[in-house]
């Protein structure tokens, strides 16, 4: 099958799929400038990734005090408008001027947003829900708003009002649910972030306004790869913390727990290695498919779930170095984390190439049988050795996606 391509003709982005995007009309003040090379991060936006850091931190903690399946589906839910939140601010980037003014103020609204979003979250479900949702809804509908005036005259201004009127309508649900009980308010935020996640995907249909398809929004791939990668690094880093903090406050630290905070650090090295063999710069997938779609796809959902499992992992490394036995939490979030990643991981490259290797699959299967074994074994087994065959899965996996990764660049050289 012949996957879509996108190229530019004069002010025209044309696909093979006849996705066509019209010249934009004028180009805002506060839009990059077309000779700029946009693909560069800019200090802005390093600096606007910094509260992620504690905000990542808040989720894993919070997964931590609550490890029940009620408790996953919450922390999962809140993860996802955390998520939502920097998604649509490291795109909102794509495409806006990082030295203006105005500019650097939003990045610094949102970031408050953002650092009111982690301070509430663990206690989103509990006493007060209100910090957390208004916070979030400020960031959705105050962004949207910013670019719909700061694009007037150019096809960004239409999407942007569509997205705003989406983020608006659900941001109705996130306020209303944050006074319900706790049962209720999971029904009435999830109902909220499926909207929020959907909205690409029906390409912003609203009402009187009608639709803003995919093609319609020029994007830098490599300039929301590079956002990309540093968010993942931030998670991987974040199970760093973990690691140093949970060892640190062990007096005396027992041999049981370095151990397993070795085989967790080189569970981090290999799941980064195996990324940047994959996602990295110059691979064949960041050659690949970058029709906006594609891109939505790769970045805004896959990314999702690979960060999502670097705070499972996270959560894992921190059990199984003050666990001295293995229960089924441990087994879970052990395999769990590197499964959800390996689904990202899936999605990714079927975005961007429209293919995956079989590796993936194979070691998607690894995982499920040692988390299989774990769960029967139980207490038989300590949880060290269910870490050292994660890390052999995944240790594995990097290996074979390095090798595949030299033989794409060798052939294409």
């Amino acid at each position: 099958m012949t996957r879509p391509y996108r190229q530019s003709i004069g002010k025209w982005h044309v696909s093979n799929n006849n996705d066509a995007m019209p010249a934009p009309r004028a180009h805002p003040r506060l839009m990059r400038p077309d000779d700029e090379r946009r693909s560069e991060v800019a200090p802005i936006e390093l600096f606007f990734d910094l509260v992620y850091v504690f905000a990542i931190i808040q989720v894993s903690h919070t997964l931590l005090a609550h490890l029940t399946w009620l408790g996953f589906a919450e922390v999962a839910l809140l993860f996802g408008a955390v998520w939502w939140a920097w998604n649509y601010s490291a795109w909102a980037m794509n495409w806006l001027d990082p030295r203006s003014g105005a500019v650097r103020v939003l990045n610094g609204l949102l970031m408050l947003a953002a650092l009111g979003m982690a301070l509430g979250l663990p206690q989103a479900f509990r006493d007060d829900g209100l910090l957390f949702a208004a916070c979030y809804v400020a960031a959705q509908v105050g962004r949207a708003a910013f670019m719909a005036v700061a694009m007037r005259g150019h096809v960004l201004a239409k999407n942007y009002t569509n997205l705003l009127a989406w983020s608006a309508s659900s941001g109705v649900l996130w306020l209303v649910g944050a006074f319900l009980d706790t049962g209720p308010r999971l029904a009435v935020w999830f109902v909220a972030l499926v909207i929020d996640l959907a909205g690409p995907r029906f390409d912003y249909r609203f009402p009187g306004l009608g639709t803003a398809p995919m093609a319609t929004w020029p994007t830098d791939p490599e300039h929301l790869a590079e956002r990309n990668r540093g968010v993942f690094i931030i998670a991987l880093g974040e199970s760093i913390l973990i690691m140093g903090f949970t060892l640190a406050e062990l007096d005396p630290i027992p041999l049981r727990a370095v151990v397993a905070t070795v085989f967790g650090f080189i569970g981090l090295f290999v799941m980064w290695w195996a990324y940047f063999a994959l996602a990295g710069a110059d691979t064949l997938a960041s050659r690949g498919d970058s029709s906006t779609s594609a891109l939505r796809s790769a970045f805004a959902y896959a990314h999702l779930l690979m960060v999502a499992g670097a705070i499972v992992v996270a959560v894992s490394i921190e059990l199984r170095i003050t666990h001295a036995d293995t229960d089924a939490t441990v087994v879970l979030t052990t395999v769990g984390g590197p499964l959800i990643y390996l689904a990202g991981n899936i999605l990714f490259l079927r975005s961007r190439t429209g293919s995956v290797a079989r590796a993936r699959y194979v070691a998607a299967a690894g995982l499920v049988i040692v988390g299989t074994l774990g769960l029967v074994l139980g207490a038989a087994v300590p949880p060290l050795v269910i870490g050292l065959a994660t890390v052999v899965v995944m240790a594995t996996l990097a290996v074979v996606t390095q090798l595949t990764a030299n033989r794409s660049a060798r052939a294409s050289g």
